[in-house]
């Protein structure tokens, strides 16, 4: 019998609608077309609930648990266990069990782990191939939270950071082969690790890819509502109760767009994405400030937009948010931490600058001249269209998964 795949997520791969499950969707459904799958994994709410359907059209089986764990609970129960706080939080009875019952009754050849908070499912006696994608070094950006914290939350975040950092070398010695995003976070993640660990440990870069397909300016027409709003339109997209993402937008709004309005006056600009944190929704509607919140199709509020401004001060990984909005054609200005991993060349497929002088200084020049914006937003969709398909990215998940003959078992 052919050997079939186990996935498992910290979130349900569906619908693809911010970052880590763009990721995740793209990768469970090329693992579909290479063995049956079966996949355990957590519904944040009730949207993700409405995608069960796609989920059990692609899965051999499936368990989709509603995560209902208050973080004060699991906050608890990491300082019981000396955890960290996502150990408990994407800890589940009901999904263990399930993952058990597969194991014993599948003949599951390899076990794809999509973040590190679902290692804690993987039982130590499992023979097959192990493969952990841990997208991006999580302890690092904890600590890198610490860092610009004070009091309780700096020591929380500190916290965080050092017992993730032993939770992932443990993972790493667990798994045959280790992932992520792109070569620097794949080089920053092997330096983290014990010495004695960093030869033994198989660690790989896995890019994130877009469907530049999907993501094409001539396959939509530009949302009216944006396109209404008179002047030049700057945009800014993503999970917007994301502490990076908050931050990012309220450094162009209460730093960046007032000294961008001094040069041109009417530039406005626009949040978009969901769940926007109260203090952004407060900006709302003054000083050319739009915040539009969650939307049902990204492509058309890119495509009505000038420029996409991503100022982003902690950034782990592949921003998803610039290789969509590179390949809708739109000129991006962003911070060489959102510039990470993506490969694109300053100057040539967007512009990268890092302090506040600079930000305001490209984007305004861009503004200016809408002819280097418009070849500028040519140059960056040739590049993921050549560079960045999904396709191409995950082609080696097929060389990775299967290297181990299955585990003898039989199904029930």
């Amino acid at each position: 019998m052919t050997n079939e795949i186990l996935f498992l997520s910290h979130r349900m791969p569906f619908p693809p609608d911010r970052g880590d499950k763009i990721r995740s969707h793209h990768v469970l459904k090329r693992l579909a077309g290479l063995a049956p799958v079966h996949v355990a994994t957590f519904a944040d709410d009730d949207r993700d609930i409405a995608e069960e359907v796609e989920l059990a059209a692609l899965a051999r089986s499936y368990r989709l648990v509603r995560r209902v764990k208050p973080l004060v609970f699991a906050g608890v129960e990491s300082l019981l266990r000396r955890q960290p706080v996502s150990l408990p939080a994407f800890h589940s009875a009901e999904l263990a069990d399930y993952i058990a019952r597969i194991l014993r009754e599948r003949p599951i050849g390899t076990i794809y782990v999509f973040s590190g908070q679902m290692g804690q499912y993987i039982p130590d006696d499992f023979a097959g191939e192990v493969i952990f994608d841990f997208v991006d070094v999580d302890s690092a950006k904890f600590e890198a939270y610490a860092e610009r914290d004070n009091g309780l939350r700096r020591w929380i975040n500190a916290r965080e950071g050092r017992l993730l950092a032993a939770e992932e070398a443990r993972l790493a010695r667990r798994a045959g082969v280790s992932l992520l995003v792109s070569p620097e976070e794949a080089a920053l993640f092997r330096a983290r690790l014990p010495i004695e660990d960093r030869a033994a440990c198989d660690v790989r870069t896995l890019r994130n890819g877009i469907d530049s397909r999907y993501f094409d300016p001539a396959a939509v027409k530009p949302e009216p509502r944006l396109v209404d709003c008179d002047g030049p339109r700057l945009i800014f997209s993503g999970q917007m109760d994301y502490a990076p993402n908050i931050e990012a937008a309220l450094r162009v709004i209460e730093r960046l767009l007032p000294r961008i309005r001094e040069l041109i006056p009417r530039t406005t600009f626009h949040v978009v994405g969901r769940n926007p944190a109260e203090e952004l929704c407060e900006r709302h509607g003054r000083d050319g400030v739009h915040i539009w919140g969650g939307v049902d199709d990204m492509r058309t509020w890119l495509s009505a937009a000038d420029l996409a401004l991503v100022p982003l001060e902690i950034a782990r990984g592949v921003q998803n948010k610039v290789l969509e909005a590179m390949a809708m054609g739109l000129p991006v200005v962003l911070t060489s931490a959102a510039a990470t991993g993506i490969g694109a060349q300053d100057g040539k497929h967007l512009v990268v600058a890092d302090s506040d002088d600079d930000l305001v200084e490209r984007t305004t020049a861009l503004l200016s001249h809408p002819r280097q914006g418009w070849t500028l937003g040519l140059e960056a969709r040739r590049f993921v269209v050549e560079e960045l398909s999904w396709q191409a990215t995950l082609a080696p998940l097929a060389a990775m998964v299967g290297r181990r003959d299955a585990p003898t078992r039989h199904a029930a």
